[in-house]
Parts: C-alpha cells; structure tokens; sequence
C-alpha cells in the first residue's frame, strides 16, 4: 500500500482510497496524529484503533458505519477533530465521555434519535455538529458543555430548546435551520456572547417580540 501523507511525517490520509476495510499497516503507525480514514466504505473500525494513543485528530467521516468501538474512548489524546459524519450511527459508546481534551466534534448525518450521553463528557468541546439527524430534544447534562461557542442542529425535529440553554454562556452561534420550531425559550436573551441565531427554513414560528433586542445589542438573527 502507498500511504499519502499530509504536511507533516505524523499524518496519515487514506481519504477516498476504495479500502472496505482498515489496512493492518495502520496500527504499526503508532506515531501518527492525524488519521483520516474517510470515504472508504468502511463498515466497521477494529478495536485496534486504541493503541494509536498520538491521535489529535480522526476523521471517520462518509462512511458506512454503524457502531463506534468502545476502544476509541482510549485515544485521551484527541482534541482538535473527531468527524464521525455521515454514517449510519444511532448510538455512540459512553467510553467517548473520556475524550475531555476534544474542541471539534461532529456527528451530522446519522441516524441518532436521542442525543448520545457520551456527548455530554466532552466538557473540552467548543464546536458540535449535530445536523440533519432524527434528533427532537437536548439532555439536561449537555448545560456541562461550558466552553461550547457553537452548536449546529440544523433538520432535526426540535420544536423548542431548554431554558438551561442560558448555561452555555459562551456560545457564539446557535444553528436551527429546517427544525419545525414552535417555540423559543427566551433564555436565549440571556445567552452574553451570542452572535448569530439562524432560523432560516422554519415555517412553524412566530418569532417572539424579544427577538428584536437580541438584534439591537448585535446580534444576527436569520429568517
């Protein structure tokens, strides 16, 4: 196999190689940073993945997987990017609630229902992708996320957000495009930093009249 490599001798980017599979020469490489292994038809991640312990960043991303193994919440390391987009994921192993150090995650495209627990461990996180999922409600421990600055829900099925929404006092934008919203929490008001509040593509809200200070202290509210 001819690896590619990115810019530094500590990546290694597989994308779009046609593989099926994960080659074994991958877990010889315990140096590595960067994996990309996305767009390869993979069906599943072997539990082999652990012992790449350097990881900062994986991408898994246009996949075909169904599961996640439990043996990546081992890789502590992550913190720049985990893609798990684009897959056919309903769940996500409580292990990754140890990834704290994680900053980027994204789970659009799937097929997750609920939101996953595992989630709300990632108190490192500061974007979260959840888009275009089956998705209607928040948990309550996602208020631990407290360094989130942005949150994407686009095409899910929410019809309002919690009033524990005021905990994430960092948050710099909040996407809910194409959710059948009929209510907004004004806890949004409360939200300091807030910066952009998308609602484009919702034909079930009347906009609330506090929506108007959100916009005169700075905010851009799309509709």
């Amino acid at each position: 196999m001819r690896y590619m490599p990115l810019d530094r001798g500590m990546d290694l980017n597989l994308w779009r190689k046609h593989l099926r599979h994960v080659p074994d020469e991958v877990w010889e490489r315990l140096e590595i940073e960067t994996l990309v292994l996305a767009d390869n038809d993979l069906t599943e991640i072997p539990t082999r993945i652990g012992v790449l312990k350097h990881l900062r960043m994986l991408d898994l991303g246009h996949n075909a997987l169904t599961e996640i193994p439990e043996e990546i919440g081992e890789l502590t390391g992550l913190r720049d990017f985990l893609y798990l987009h684009d897959n056919r994921l309903a769940r996500l192993p409580n292990s990754l609630s140890h990834l704290k150090a994680l900053r980027y995650l994204n789970i659009s495209e799937n097929t997750f229902q609920e939101f996953p627990d595992a989630v709300c461990g990632m108190k490192g996180l500061i974007e979260l992708r959840a888009t275009d999922n089956q998705l209607s409600r928040l948990p309550n421990c996602l208020a631990n996320l407290t360094r989130l600055r942005e949150l994407h829900l686009r095409n899910n099925k929410f019809t309002t957000l919690p009033e524990w929404i005021h905990d994430l006092s960092e948050i710099r934008q909040i996407d809910l495009r194409g959710n059948p919203l009929t209510s907004l929490s004004r806890a949004l008001v409360e939200l300091p930093k807030l910066e952009k509040l998308d609602l484009r593509w919702i034909t079930t809200l009347e906009l609330p009249p506090w929506i108007e200070d959100l916009e005169a202290r700075g905010c851009a509210v799309y509709r």
